[in-house]
Order: C-alpha cells, then sequence, then structure tokens
C-alpha cells in the first residue's frame, strides 16, 4: 500500500485554490467570506510548500509556512478589528455600501 503522492497533494492544493478564487468572485457582498476565502488561499498555498518540503527532503518550505501563518493571522486580526469599527459606523458588512467611504 502506498502513501500519498506529490501529484495528489497538488491536486488538493489547486482544488483548494480554485474554490477560493470562486469564493471570492460569486461572493462580494460578505466581507466575512472574503477574508475567509482569502485564508483558503493561504492554505492552498502552505499545502504546496509543505508538500514540495517533504517530497524533496528540505525543511526550508516548512519553515517559509510558519512565517506565511504568522503573516496570515496577523491578516485576519487586522480585518476583524477593521471589520468591527466598520459595522459599528455604517451598522452593515456589505462591500458595496464601503464605496461611500470618503476621505
Amino acid at each position: 500500500m502506498t502513501g500519498i503522492g506529490l501529484q495528489e497533494c497538488l491536486f488538493l492544493a489547486a482544488l483548494l485554490f480554485c474554490i477560493s478564487i470562486a469564493g471570492i468572485f460569486i461572493n462580494r457582498k460578505n466581507l466575512i467570506v472574503l477574508l475567509m476565502c482569502i485564508e483558503l488561499m493561504l492554505l492552498a498555498i502552505n499545502l504546496n510548500f509543505i508538500a514540495f518540503s517533504y517530497f524533496s527532503a528540505t525543511i526550508s518550505g516548512q519553515i517559509f509556512v510558519f512565517f506565511i501563518l504568522t503573516v496570515a493571522a496577523a491578516e485576519a486580526a487586522i480585518g476583524l478589528a477593521i471589520l468591527v469599527t466598520l459595522y459599528r459606523n455604517r451598522q452593515t458588512i456589505n462591500v458595496a455600501d464601503l464605496d461611500e467611504m470618503k476621505g
């Protein structure tokens, strides 16, 4: 019995990436779903780094994933803080209503 190969990992990462791109293009109203799609995109990229790192027997890709996860956590925290502030001021999280914000 063989394990999961590189092609299967890359196919899964490509599938996750395509789902996140479709989520961004299909849903243009809810800001929370847009943030979740961006996080899913980053996780798909991380899966590529881990797969290539594992199958090439190096640790550099796995170390790079920690930096990406740190940036993703900071992005999520800042994005949610902006979302809470936006909801308090506008009483909505609809992305279409954001174009009314000017200087």
